[in-house]
């Protein structure tokens, strides 16, 4: 089979059964169900696996930079002003109980306290996830949805920006070198 049926044949698939979730008498996540091709994929069929992801990465490309955009084009800049400080307070209060839950999630880890802290701010940066379902609310056509893209869009301007320069400026001074023998 071909590359690009390949990806065809995995996208239908998981077309359908985020299409079916609703439409089942059974209960289940279509997003998880996804998940499990992927992974029954990787286990019985690695390179099939590699090679579909290096294809998905090149698709995914295009497909970010439209989900931004449309995420952009429906923001109410208006809210976003009126509600900022407020947005930035309770984002910055997630990420104080984010850093706590990673670094309570590594205490027993063989990791570093220098690798532990560049851990909390491997995930200070939010933006795919909340582009992603920042706009559900809305769509749904829920009271708060204009609130939770407004909170999504500040979360994103805050911490992409800034979880990028933390990463890319603490990674030398926190995380030790590899030498090339396996050891770090």
């Amino acid at each position: 089979m071909s590359g690009v049926a390949e990806v065809l044949l995995l996208l239908s698939v998981a077309f359908l059964l985020t299409a079916f979730e609703k439409k089942t008498p059974l209960p289940f996540s279509g997003l998880l169900a996804v998940m499990m091709v992927g992974i029954v994929l990787l286990r019985g069929n690695p390179d099939v696996a590699e090679r579909l992801s290096a294809q998905f990465a090149r698709l995914w490309i295009p497909a970010e930079i439209l989900l931004f955009a449309l995420v952009g084009a429906t923001v109410d800049l208006r809210l976003v002003f009126q509600t900022g400080p407020w947005i930035a307070a309770v984002v910055l209060g997630a990420l104080l109980f984010r850093a706590a839950g990673v670094c309570a999630s590594l205490l027993r880890s063989p990791l570093t306290r220098q690798e532990r802290g560049f851990c909390m701010l491997a995930y200070l940066p939010k933006a795919t996830v909340q582009a992603a379902i920042g706009a559900v609310p809305l769509s749904l056509d829920l009271p708060c949805g204009r609130l939770v893209l407004a909170m999504a869009v500040v979360s994103i301007v805050l911490t992409a920006p800034a979880g990028a320069w933390a990463i890319d400026f603490f990674a030398p001074r926190l995380l030790p070198r590899d030498d090339g023998r396996g050891s770090a």
